[in-house]
């Protein structure tokens, strides 16, 4: 089966952009994937192609218009009623890996890229849309977020990553920091490889990685280690036990 990926664009030339390369663009000329940007000025309706208007109540910068993008959100759903209907904009929820294995899943996604100051919130109230953000921070535009929804979902699909279970000890997978990677040459720079890597000894390996996997989420990503901590002391009943004093 195909994921089908219809991007709403005021730029379509920026896809497939990175994502034609490397492991992406393989499974694109493979039909893994298919990846269909589509022009939201095509649905404007002045002899401009106008998609943008002054925001209400004043202020800075110009809002995209709920009308227009309405008939280019109508569009896609016509042509892929099934498929998630995603917005980029900073205002929206955080994604997570969680997320894109749900995506990843089924048979596509639909994402329509915001500009400017945003999108009129009326479209919000009167669509199926699903506001996502990839951070804590302002893109010039929702492409570049796009396109990293887009590669997080395409690198799942089945066949592009050479093993199947390549992806399941990375960072987020578990809910914490992966753990640090080393390889040859084994000294560099007065610096070596840790003595427990080269050990042979398996068992070892595996507590140290998440030794090290638990101790780098504590200190670099405070609030993944708060939610893992959390999950973790999690009763079977829904109820939560006390944490240990540390």
């Amino acid at each position: 089966m195909t994921f089908a990926a219809t991007i709403l664009t005021l730029y379509p030339e920026m896809f497939p952009g990175p994502l034609g390369a490397s492991l992406a663009g393989r499974a694109l000329a493979e039909g893994k994937w298919s990846c269909d940007p589509v022009q939201i000025r095509d649905f404007a309706i002045d002899r401009h192609r106008s998609v943008d208007d002054t925001p209400a109540g004043g202020g800075a910068g110009m809002v995209m218009r709920a009308d227009i993008l309405a008939r280019a959100v109508d569009h896609a759903l016509e042509k892929r009623p099934d498929a998630p209907l995603l917005a980029m904009t900073p205002r929206g929820r955080p994604l997570t890996q969680a997320r894109v294995r749900e995506l990843a899943a089924g048979a596509g996604v639909t994402i329509l890229c915001g500009r400017f100051e945003g999108i009129d919130e009326r479209l919000f109230e009167a669509r199926p849309i699903e506001p996502v953000s990839i951070g804590d921070y302002i893109l010039s535009g929702g492409e570049m977020g796009a396109l990293t929804l887009l590669d997080a979902c395409i690198r799942l699909l089945p066949g592009v990553m050479g093993a199947p279970d390549s992806g399941d000890d990375e960072s987020f997978e578990s809910g914490l920091l992966e753990y640090p990677h080393y390889t040859r040459p084994a000294e560099w720079e007065g610096r070596t490889i840790p003595e427990v890597l080269r050990s042979g000894d398996h068992a070892r390996i595996e507590a140290w990685r998440k030794a090290m996997a638990e101790t780098d989420t504590r200190l670099r990503r405070p609030d993944l280690w708060e939610r893992h901590e959390g999950a973790r002391v999690q009763s079977p009943s829904g109820a939560r036990r006390q944490k240990k004093e540390r």
